[in-house]
């Protein structure tokens, strides 16, 4: 399918409502292996992610600045150079969160983030310990509790403003 059909089908199914594709529609889907949270710190990348290996367990993977390759890794300040480049926690085989400190001429702003960190667990005791790990030195934003969609579902903004959302499906 032509890129052009692709955006007329699009578009047309935009102008129907607004709803979204269903399997079997004439919209292809997309061939997307997977989709990553990828977070960016200002300078914490390191603390935030081992805390995250703390509460979430794994095999942590950090790569900073001044080891990237090209001249100018070796030739960074010390302060630009230790900072987290790319941070990979992975917990599962399908299972990973990324992030990186933002480069030194950006800044981040948590103040209204437009996202939150959504995962999905196998079962209560495994969602009681992880909203409480990630609850550590954070706010609540809305207890473990049932909902319409989950067994169990709340929200917490840790301590690094970073918001997250804990799931166990299987509601009524």
């Amino acid at each position: 399918m032509a890129s052009d059909d692709f955006g007329r089908l699009a578009s047309s199914d935009l102008q129907g409502g607004g709803r979204r594709s269903q399997p079997g529609s004439t919209l292809q889907e997309a061939t997307v292996k997977s989709a990553t949270t990828y977070v960016m710190f200002d300078g914490n990348a390191e603390e935030a992610f081992e805390f995250y290996k703390s509460v979430l367990g794994g095999e942590l993977q950090l790569v900073r600045y001044r080891d990237m390759g090209g001249e100018e890794g070796g030739n960074l300040p010390e302060d630009i150079g230790k900072r987290v480049a790319n941070a990979a926690l992975t917990w599962r085989p399908d299972q990973m969160i990324m992030g990186s400190d933002c480069p030194p001429d950006q800044t981040v702003n948590y103040a209204n983030p437009a996202f939150s960190v959504c995962l999905d667990v196998d079962d209560q005791a495994e969602a009681e310990r992880i909203f409480a790990g990630l609850s550590d030195g954070g706010q609540v934003v809305m207890p473990l509790d049932k909902t319409e969609w989950a067994l169990l579902f709340g929200m917490v903004t840790d301590k690094f403003s970073i918001p997250w959302m804990i799931n166990l499906y299987g509601g009524e």
